[in-house]
């Protein structure tokens, strides 16, 4: 499964945590590659690697992937040989579109390499069908060991290919219902959308890790997406979110009507949900709704909240840009604090900015966020950002502010140490790596060379996120492993992000 055409692999700025993927769906849209890259536009913080869209004609499924951000991935004349297949079969079907979907990749599971983008495609008893994911699944490796014994060959090392291969395998046996077998046997994180000949499905594990809604259009068409951000950009009115444990279906309706939305359950919700708290902290974007709440108003009132518990004597508060900013917005206005914008990124300055040499390397990290001289020298200031993972850029930032004059500089962040690494979906490197891991709070800010530091503390942000007024029952359905340790599903021994690239 190669790519259709290949991209150079692009330098990278260093990032302290890594996205984890994206995914969109549609169904009856007349133009369905051109709605589902729009909505990989608006996912694009989801997923740099690569970024793939897959299209059928009502009998096969054509596919275009490619390493990159979006718009380095397809272009007009890409877009429109996908859209010539949705064009046939509506010519096929009495004038009825079919379905697209699409992924944007950050590779927590297999290397990033062409092969490994999404959608992934394969032949199944019944026809095509496509897959994209979102999520890390945790028993991969015993699933993918058990095929290849039944004599099924693997071109990827990722998890997504083990789920294709098990609907497959499924597939060709007595099973009413592949999919949700299928689906019964994964441990882990999926929001997962899948494309055949006559509908898309979209399926969320039962614990409910990463975000999954849909929508529908003013023309009466079902849309997926990881995050409500992309229904907006399609003009799409927001349902409700994909229950944990729920399939649901879009597939042409009755004659002259619009398509249909179907649900069934694969499993039941798990007892304990562990929607994925690191959402609201950083990952998802700030205009999308998740787990029931608007990410911009969460992360505004985590800032509050930590004004609260950790204040500070200060003349300012400026916040780590772009993260930082929402949670600096709330601790300037429940500190009383003036906001100001001190430090300010240089916004051609990304992906395909040039790999420095060894002695160029501090004038590039300059040259990525500039400080303005005047709001600092001299001043007593708070930095205030969403989370530390490695530590070494915010390390950094701050000898850039001591260098500009800062008087004292007061670091704040907006959720607690992250001391443990997450095994569903989001790339955080081993614990060994951490900042946080084997540190205390006094080792960490001299390691980090400021003049006080403070965390959020971990009920401080279960209780934002889980609502004003909301019992502790509703704190409880959040994963905050990452800061606890306490996994809510058993981990296998020796379990990293290459583990299928050694099978």
């Amino acid at each position: 499964m190669t790519a259709a055409f290949p991209l150079p692999q692009l330098a990278e700025t260093p990032r302290d945590a890594r996205e984890k993927c994206g995914v969109v769906a549609v169904w009856g849209e007349p133009h369905p590659a051109r709605a589902v890259y729009f909505g990989l536009f608006a996912l694009q913080h989801r997923g740099q690697e690569s970024a793939g869209i897959a299209v059928t004609d009502g009998v096969r499924i054509e596919r275009h992937t490619g390493m990159g951000l979006v718009p380095q991935v397809f272009d007009s004349n890409t877009l429109a040989r996908l859209d010539a297949a949705a064009h046939a079969r509506e010519a096929r079907h009495r004038g009825r579109p079919g379905g697209a979907i699409g992924h944007n990749r950050y590779s927590t599971t297999g290397a990033s390499r062409p092969e490994n983008a999404q959608p992934f495609l394969a032949s199944i008893r019944g026809g095509p069908l496509a897959i994209a994911h979102n999520g890390n699944i945790v028993n991969a490796r015993e699933l993918r060991t058990s095929l290849e014994d039944k004599g099924h060959a693997f071109y990827t090392s990722s998890d997504t290919e083990v789920i294709l291969h098990l609907v497959a395998s499924l597939s060709r046996g007595r099973q009413n219902d592949p999919l949700a077998e299928a689906l019964r046997m994964l441990r882990g994180a999926f929001s997962l959308v899948f494309l055949s000949h006559d509908r898309v499905e979209v399926a969320r594990d039962p614990w409910g890790w990463r975000p999954l809604s849909i929508g529908i259009t003013a023309a009466g068409n079902p849309v997926a997406a990881s995050e409500t951000v992309a229904l907006d950009v399609l003009g799409a009115r927001h349902l409700r979110d994909v229950e944990p444990g729920e399939i649901v279906t879009f597939r042409d309706g009755p004659a002259g009507g619009p398509p249909l939305i179907e649900t069934r359950r694969f499993a039941d919700p798990a007892p304990r949900l562990a929607q994925c708290v690191f959402e609201h902290v950083y990952f998802a974007h700030p205009a999308s709704r998740i787990f029931g709440q608007t990410v911009q108003a969460v992360r505004e009132k985590l800032g509050e909240q930590l004004a609260r518990e950790a204040p500070a004597a200060a003349d300012a508060v400026l916040p780590m840009p772009d993260s930082g900013r929402s949670a600096a917005t709330g601790f300037a206005r429940a500190s009383g604090l003036p906001y100001r914008e001190g430090i300010i990124p240089n916004r051609y300055v990304g992906r395909t900015f040039i790999q420095p040499s060894g002695d160029e390397r501090a004038t590039a990290a300059r040259l990525k966020l500039n400080i303005v001289t005047d709001l600092v020298r001299g001043q007593r200031i708070v930095i205030v950002d969403d989370s530390v993972v490695r530590g070494t850029t915010t390390r950094g930032r701050m000898e850039q502010l001591r260098a500009a004059g800062a008087r004292e500089i007061h670091l704040r962040i907006a959720c607690p140490p992250i001391r443990h690494p997450c095994f569903f979906g989001v790339d955080f490197p081993d614990s060994a790596q951490l900042l946080a891991h084997g540190r205390d709070l006094e080792q960490i800010r001299q390691t980090l060379k400021v003049d006080s530091i403070s965390y959020l503390s971990l009920d401080g942000l279960l209780a934002i996120a889980a609502g004003a007024g909301a019992a502790v029952e509703e704190r409880e359905k959040f994963c905050s492993a990452c800061y606890s340790g306490e996994y809510r599903i058993p981990i296998p021994a020796q379990l990293s992000k290459d583990v299928l690239a050694k099978c």
